[in-house]
């Protein structure tokens, strides 16, 4: 076949068959080697590696493979060990039918460098097949006055094998009157023939019953036989005559079934019935019965099954005349078949390679060859790829292309590529082929994970159950399989004083964050954290993330008094005087909340009261004032219960109880003034002066008992323990006081000091008993306006 350039659509292709891709082409081996038919599958034919000289594993190095003209795998090539090996059980007959020698075509192809190395096998004929008769019978019509020596050719019998297996004599029993002769033609073909030994006399004997055995030259020999029938027939002395000994026509490869061939036509001299002329194929293969068709009347043939250029290119038809005395005469009609482009380009793929490496330079994909089985332009070929795709088509020798990368693929921006190759040939119309090649670009890691966010905020309230889910990080990764898979960890924090493993944990497979522990508002009211994401290539690459915690404050503290406490062993007992006004401050109730926001916002109310109506407590501050003026039915001794709540919801509460001692003379201002005195000094009669003076004597015992009943409760108090005074120890209690003076007509100012336990391990408050208040003693040169002061102090531990 000569040489043909194949143009490409690319203007990048090479235009020189060695100069691709640093390959090294090399392809002029030749070798020609046999096979016997019928050997079984992995049958040794010849070593590949010693015939090229080539060394060990060169073959499997270079990738050596077989390709066939027929594109069937008859041969297997062992790259280990180089040996050529058969495939299957090799068919003569079926793959050469008639024509010997049988020959088929092979090349080995190698890489690196690329070389192609020829190889002819020649399969050898074995004698498989016996000889064929297609009739089981032969009617054969002689004359009577037939001279001896007549010869009568016979149908030849069909053998598949060829050379010395095919069919090489042939016999009949032995008989008085007939012999066989063997004839030979120029295709080397014997045929039968029948001889005439002695006259022949209808009325002696009308018929013969003979058989005739066809022998082959195998070893040993196969034989095939058919049944001659010999009828005598009366004198019909002129046999048939052809115009034409050979007719020859042409038919296209496309022509429909049922076109006209070709005609012929033989006349006879005789009249009657041993002129009347029957036509039919003579020695006629099966190829032939099927193919053509002949009016036996009037000797047209016809076309009954489409015809194949590249099957057959020709087909040589033997027609017979037979009148009806039964004499014949023969003549050939050759058919040439034209070529038409009925068939389109076949595109054969060699190697192929559907996965490529992400950011790898040029690859070679896949090697394929192109093929048409027409002739002349309906054989020329053209190929061609889509532009827009990174890929290129390089030519190689003998029809040969290789599908290359033209650059480094990205997977992210595309993964997944399909590739039409297209092939036309250069025929009348254009016949093309089209063949679909899909790609897919391997991942490399080449991506870090990224997170939805560079930072979360979660919100989760204190007192929470353990193994709350709080919330979830999230991070894709554009990468693909284990290089996408994202694990996902704590970061250990650097200077965080809380252990954050205490705190938190993650799920690496999803990201979902977990609180470890009940957190508590009061401890710890945010904390932060960062969170990696890692995918699971090789290597692995990270990103992070900045988690932070907010713990919303629930309501979970009751509010605290601090004043006055209600632990000490002996109440608290405020003096009142009796001449106080409305609205006199008696005390404060003071009280804290651990809670935050409005769970924080306390409220006080007056719950129960000796006198109802008599003592008043501000909403807002704790406040406790006299609501009017004291008389002197109310009660000496008052109890007061003072309750505090906060806003929380739902809310919580605690209770205060208040001792309110209402007295006589408590307070300077409230002594009688001058003119009383002044009056007091005037001249009274005796019997009022004994009044006077009986008056304030039991007046005098009565405020002595008050004095030591006081005094005996306030050393009880004091006895009961070392806090009762507020003696802090000064390696627990840091003297630090909160001052709360008193406002509006609040006669005495108050200091609560505040003490911070270390060490103890509790994360309660602890407060000490309240120092008792004690009436200081009157300055005799302060303004008698003044009112007394009571310092009370109470510590309480914030752990």
């Amino acid at each position: 076949m000569e040489a043909r350039r194949f143009p490409c659509s690319r203007q990048r292709q090479v235009l020189f068959l060695f100069l691709f891709g640093g390959v090294s082409l090399a392809g002029s081996g030749f070798g020609r080697y046999s096979v016997t038919e019928e050997t079984e599958r992995g049958s040794f034919v010849v070593n590949i590696a010693k015939d090229l000289e080539l060394g060990d594993k060169e073959l499997l190095a270079r990738g050596a493979r077989v390709v066939s003209d027929d594109n069937k795998q008859h041969l297997l090539l062992d790259s280990q060990t180089g040996d050529l090996l058969t495939n299957e059980k090799l068919d003569r007959e079926k793959l050469c039918g008639s024509r010997e020698p049988c020959m088929l075509y092979f090349q080995i192809l190698m890489d690196n460098p690329f070389q192609i190395y020829r190889i002819e096998l020649r399969v050898r004929d074995i004698n498989d097949h016996s000889p064929v008769f297609r009739d089981k019978e032969t009617v054969l019509k002689i004359l009577e006055n037939t001279a001896e020596g007549t010869s009568f050719q016979l149908e030849r019998a069909q053998d598949s094998d060829g050379g010395l297996n095919g069919i090489q004599n042939y016999t009949i029993n032995l008989n008085s009157f007939f012999h066989i002769k063997i004839s030979g033609s120029d295709e080397g073909i014997i045929y039968p023939e029948l001889v005439l030994d002695r006259a022949l006399d209808r009325e002696k004997q009308q018929e013969f019953s003979l058989t005739l055995t066809a022998l082959d030259g195998g070893l040993p020999p196969r034989s095939g036989a058919t049944n001659i029938h010999i009828v005598i027939l009366d004198v019909n002395d002129n046999a048939p005559q052809f115009s034409q000994a050979i007719y020859e026509t042409q038919a296209p490869e496309n022509s429909p079934v049922g076109s006209f061939i070709a005609q012929v036509s033989a006349g006879d001299a005789d009249s009657g019935i041993n002129a009347d002329i029957s036509y039919s194929f003579f020695d006629a293969s099966e190829d032939i019965l099927t193919t053509f068709h002949i009016n036996p009347f009037s000797g047209e043939i016809i076309l009954r099954l489409l015809l194949d250029y590249e099957l057959v290119k020709s087909y040589k038809i033997n027609i017979q005349a037979i009148d009806g005395g039964g004499l014949s005469s023969k003549c050939s009609v050759w058919v040439e078949v034209l070529d038409t482009n009925d068939n389109a380009p076949e595109l054969i793929i060699s190697s192929l390679s559907n996965h490529v490496v992400e950011n790898s330079p040029e690859t070679a994909l896949a090697v394929f060859r192109i093929k048409d089985r027409d002739s002349g332009e309906n054989g020329k070929t053209v190929c061609f790829i889509p532009d827009h795709l990174p890929f290129l088509l390089k030519p190689s020798v003998e029809n040969f292309y290789i599908l290359m990368t033209e650059e480094a693929l990205d997977r992210e921006r595309q993964a997944e590529y399909n590739i039409t190759i297209t092939v036309t040939d250069m025929g009348t119309p254009r016949l093309k082929t089209e063949h679909n090649i899909t790609v897919l670009v391997s991942d490399v890691n080449d991506n870090a994970p990224a997170f939805t966010q560079t930072s979360y905020t979660l919100w989760v309230r204190e007192n929470n159950s353990p193994a709350l889910h709080i919330g979830s990080v999230s991070a894709t990764d554009t990468d693909a399989g284990a290089n996408a898979q994202v694990t996902y960890s704590l970061l250990p924090p650097s200077d965080s004083p809380v252990p954050l493993a205490s705190l938190v944990s993650i799920n690496p497979d999803n990201g979902h964050l977990f609180a470890l522990t009940s957190l508590d508002y009061e401890a710890l009211r945010a904390f932060e954290f960062r969170v990696g994401a890692t995918d699971r290539g090789s290597p692995a690459l990270s990103s992070q993330a900045l988690v932070r915690v907010l713990v919303a404050d629930a309501n979970d503290n009751a509010p605290f008094v601090l004043y006055p406490l209600q632990n000490a062993s002996a109440p608290c007992t405020e003096l009142v005087p009796r001449a106080a006004e409305p609205g006199y401050l008696v005390t404060k109730v003071v009280a804290v909340d651990g809670d935050a926001g409005q769970n924080a916002w306390l409220s006080y109310q007056l719950l129960k009261a000796t006198e109802p109506g008599l003592f008043g407590v501000w909403a807002h501050n704790g406040e406790v004032r006299t609501a009017r003026l004291l008389s002197e039915r109310d009660a000496p001794k008052q109890r007061l219960v003072v309750l505090v709540k906060d806003n929380g919801e739902p809310p919580l509460s605690a209770s205060v109880t208040l001792h309110v001692l209402l007295v006589d003379g408590f307070s300077q201002p409230y002594l009688p003034p001058p003119e009383a005195e002044a009056a007091a000094a005037a001249p009274a009669d005796p019997l009022t002066v004994y009044l006077v003076v009986a008056l304030a004597s039991v007046s005098s015992l009565f405020l002595f008992s008050v004095l030591v009943f006081v005094a005996v409760r306030l050393c009880r108090r004091g006895g009961a323990g070392s806090a009762g005074r507020c003696p802090v120890p000064e390696g627990h209690f840091p003297g630090h006081l909160v001052d709360v003076s008193g406002t509006g007509t609040l006669s005495q100012s108050y200091q609560y000091e505040v003490c911070l336990m270390g060490g103890t391990g509790t994360n309660e408050f602890k407060f000490l008993k309240p120092i008792l208040p004690t009436v200081q003693a009157q300055d005799p040169g302060r303004n008698s306006d003044e009112n007394p002061t009571f310092r009370n102090s109470v510590g309480f531990n914030i752990q």
